[in-house]
C-alpha cells in the first residue's frame, strides 16, 4: 500500500467509528509485525489505537473479532473494566468494520502505560504473571464453548507431532540428516509432552478460555511503577488449557537467551524467574484446580519442546512458516527450546517445590 492510499485509507476508515470528536492526527504506532497499528488523537485530546487486521494470517475475521467482543464484553459486564481493552463501536454498533482497504478495529489508548519487550527485573515477569493471572481468574466461569476455535489444533502435541513425522519423510531439502539427534531428542520426548492433550480429552485438565500468546510484551505496565494494567492482543483467544498460558511465558520470560543463540552454554532456565511468574499466576488466579497446579511444570516442558518441534519441522520444510532473516536461524531456534527442555528437566524436582511453595 503506498502513502496516498494509506492516507486515504486512514481517512476513510476513521469515518466509520463512532470517536469523542474530530480526529487529529494518526500516526504510525508499534513495532507489530502482524497487524499495522496507528495512534489515533482526536479533538478532544482522547487517544485511540487503530489496527488494520492482518487477514492473510487470521483468514476468519469474523470469528476472530466475535471472540473477542464476547470476551471483553464479558469483562466488562463483570467489573473488570481497568483491567480490560475497551473497543469502540463503528458508527453502526459493530466492532470492526470492512473496506477496500481491509478490515479495521479501534480501542482507547491505555494512558500511562508501557510495553516491555524483556523483564528489567523480576519483578516485571511477576506483574505479566499477575496480569495473565488475573485474566484467566476473571474468565473462569465464562461459556468456553461459545468460543470459536480460530487456529485448529494450535496446541494439539500429538497433531504436531503428525505433521513433525511428515516432513521428515518428505524432507524435501534433504536436511534430515543433519538433525538427528535433534529429532530423537523430540521423538523421546513424544509420551511426556502428549499428556497434557490426553488428560484434556479425558476431561482431567479442563478446557478454558486462554489467550494462548502470554509473552511480557502482551501486557501493558504502569509507566510509573511497573504494575500490571492490561492484557493486549487479544487475536489468538480461544479454548486451551491454562498450564499453556503458564508454559508460554515461562518459555519467553524464564529463558537467560535470546530464542536464537547459537551459544547454547547460555541457554537456561532461571529458576528464580520461573519463582517470579508462579508466584504472580497462582496467586493471581485462586481458581485454578489441584491438577491444573500439579502439571504447571508440564505445561512449561511441553510448549518449549513443541515449539522447538515446530522451527525444526520448518527448518526441515524449507523455512515457510516462521520469519528468518538468515540461513539456519530455525534450527538455531529449535536447539535453544530443546536446551530449555533439558535444562527444565534438570531442575523438575525443583520447579515442582516451587510451584508447591507458592501455593501457600
Amino acid at each position: 500500500m503506498n502513502h496516498s492510499i494509506q492516507q486515504d485509507a486512514l481517512l476513510h476508515t476513521l469515518r466509520s467509528f463512532a470517536l469523542d470528536g474530530e480526529v487529529a492526527s494518526c500516526i504510525p504506532y508499534g513495532g507489530g509485525h502482524i497487524n499495522s497499528t496507528h495512534l489515533v488523537t482526536d479533538c478532544t485530546g482522547t487517544r485511540y489505537i487503530l489496527q488494520r487486521i492482518n487477514d492473510h494470517v487470521f483468514r476468519d475475521v469474523d470469528a476472530l473479532m466475535d471472540n473477542i467482543c464476547m470476551v471483553t464484553d464479558y469483562l466488562h459486564r463483570d467489573g473488570c473494566e481497568e483491567g480490560t481493552l475497551t473497543f469502540i463501536p463503528t458508527r453502526d454498533g459493530s466492532y470492526y468494520t470492512q473496506n477496500e482497504y481491509g478490515y479495521w478495529r479501534m480501542y482507547r489508548f491505555v494512558e500511562d502505560s508501557i510495553c516491555l519487550q524483556a523483564p528489567e527485573s523480576d519483578q516485571d515477569f511477576y506483574e505479566s504473571a499477575v496480569a495473565f493471572g488475573r485474566f484467566q481468574q476473571a474468565l473462569k466461569d465464562f461459556p468456553v464453548e461459545k468460543l470459536h476455535t480460530t487456529i485448529p489444533n494450535f496446541h494439539n502435541t500429538p497433531d504436531r507431532y503428525r505433521l513433525f513425522r511428515e516432513a521428515i519423510a518428505r524432507d524435501p531439502m534433504g536436511r534430515v540428516r543433519e538433525v538427528q539427534p535433534e529429532i530423537d531428542f523430540i521423538l523421546s520426548h513424544e509420551e511426556t509432552v502428549c499428556r497434557p492433550q490426553h488428560m484434556l480429552e479425558e476431561g482431567q485438565l479442563p478446557q478454558r478460555v486462554t489467550h494462548n500468546d502470554t509473552k511480557l510484551n502482551n501486557v501493558l505496565l504502569d509507566a510509573e511503577n511497573h504494575k500490571a494494567l492490561c492484557v493486549i492482543d487479544l487475536d489468538t483467544v480461544m479454548p486451551g488449557l491454562s498450564i499453556f498460558d503458564f508454559g508460554d511465558s515461562i518459555r519467553f520470560g524464564a529463558s537467560t537467551a535470546d530464542e536464537d543463540e547459537r551459544d547454547l552454554s547460555k541457554v537456561t532456565m532461571s529458576l528464580d524467574r520461573f519463582r517470579a511468574f508462579t508466584r504472580g499466576f497462582v496467586r493471581s488466579c485462586p481458581g485454578l484446580t489441584e491438577t491444573e497446579l500439579a502439571m504447571l511444570s508440564d505445561g512449561a516442558r511441553t510448549i518449549t519442546l513443541e515449539c522447538g518441534m515446530r522451527f525444526l519441522t520448518d527448518y526441515i520444510d524449507g523455512d515457510h512458516y516462521f520469519a528468518t532473516q538468515r540461513e539456519g536461524q530455525n534450527l538455531d531456534r529449535c536447539r535453544t527450546q530443546l536446551k530449555l527442555v533439558y535444562d527444565m528437566e534438570r531442575k523438575w524436582e525443583d520447579m515442582q517445590r516451587i510451584v508447591r511453595e507458592e501455593q501457600q
